[in-house]
């Protein structure tokens, strides 16, 4: 028979991590029941310079889950996102999916959303995150009751399948892949900026940031987290701000990053044509509708040096990276500036994407 003591604790971290949070050594990859759970894969080819995205919000309003999806392509500029009427995150692994139109597990995807916005991709030898007390948001992954946590689980692998993005199809065999997972309890943050990076000259290398507005209650400050998988293998995170702290520097078309701890120092300097971004959608949890919420680049450029006690220890070029400044108020204008409705949702494949 279970003990009063045993239930009391059970209960304590039952609703700890309900609130968002994660005890050090924990595991992020299940769900956590927060408003928005986010899940993210994203399949380079450097060869070719081409990029596929696929996104899936598992989003929780009074009357039950639904999901906010989307697939994105570059150079095409191919982009279908919508918001489905179910969705379900594991509560035990990383698991999502909605109804027939998405399924997702630490090594496949599946994705159907029209006859033109398929994905079909199995997942080999992957770089998963290692085992440290922490994920990508560092200590802040254990403050429970934040708006949005952020944790790239797969920083590498080989996709295998077939994507269709438009009147285009194309055959994954070999590209790189990286995946993550965000969540929180009110959806996105107000502001926030985020990038990714694979396709250099070392393809082992993974390249990943995370940064924008975090509020708890009272509590409100701006974090940024920077995580390199180098060519030994080895994983740097910074983003700490006592001892490892970030600076970001951040518009619609360049993002300048320099963080710095006892031992390392890491530089990333990005740059993307507005004209060829995409405007991506974030969710409304409570109203079961998609907004315009991010300007992401797909093909963008990206440099990173990293130092090591002041010596250089690795730097290298990206031309397939990511860069993506959000905010909803920034990504509506951005819309209506292309000349679509400020709420517009979706919009048909073409070489100038809109949401």
């Amino acid at each position: 028979m279970t003990s009063p003591l045993r239930r009391a604790v059970g209960s304590v971290k039952v609703t700890y991590r309900a609130n968002g949070a994660d005890r050090p050594f924990g595991d992020p990859l299940p769900a956590h029941g927060v408003a928005m759970e986010g899940y993210f894969w994203r399949f380079t080819d450097p060869a070719t310079g081409r990029v596929v995205i696929a996104l899936n919000g598992v989003n929780r309003a009074a009357d039950g889950t639904w999901s906010t999806l989307g697939i994105a392509a570059h150079p095409n500029g191919f982009l279908h996102t919508t918001a489905h009427p179910e969705g379900h995150a594991d509560e035990h692994e990383l698991g999502v999916t909605s109804g027939d139109a998405l399924k997702g597990t630490t090594d496949s995807l599946h994705v159907d959303l029209a006859p033109d916005a398929r994905l079909d991709v199995r997942i080999t030898k992957p770089v998963p995150w290692p085992r440290r007390s922490f994920g990508g948001s560092s200590v802040f992954q254990s403050v429970p009751g934040l708006n949005q946590y952020w944790h790239p689980w797969l920083l590498g692998g080989s996709a295998h399948g077939t994507a269709v993005v438009g009147d285009e199809t194309w055959e994954l065999d070999g590209w790189s892949v990286y995946a993550e997972k965000n969540w929180g309890k009110g959806g996105f943050p107000d502001s926030w900026w985020w990038g990714q990076a694979q396709g250099f000259a070392d393809p082992s290398v993974c390249v990943a940031f995370a940064g924008g507005e975090v509020t708890a209650g009272p509590l409100r400050t701006t974090v940024t987290a920077v995580v390199v998988r180098l060519p030994d293998g080895s994983v740097i995170r910074l983003g700490d701000p006592v001892v490892s702290p970030v600076r970001a520097e951040v518009t619609d078309e360049r993002w300048s990053l320099q963080g710095r701890s006892a031992r390392w120092r890491v530089d990333i300097e990005g740059s993307g044509s507005l004209a060829s971004a995409h405007v991506l959608p974030v969710p409304l949890p409570l109203e079961r509708r998609n907004v315009p919420g991010a300007i992401e680049h797909l093909g963008a450029h990206m440099r990173v040096t990293v130092r090591h006690r002041g010596s250089v220890a690795w730097e290298g070029e990206s031309h397939v990276a990511a860069l993506e400044h959000g905010g909803i108020d920034r990504a509506r204008a951005e819309v209506t500036r292309r000349g679509h409705g400020p709420d517009a949702e979706d919009a048909p494949p073409t070489t100038r994407p809109l949401l």
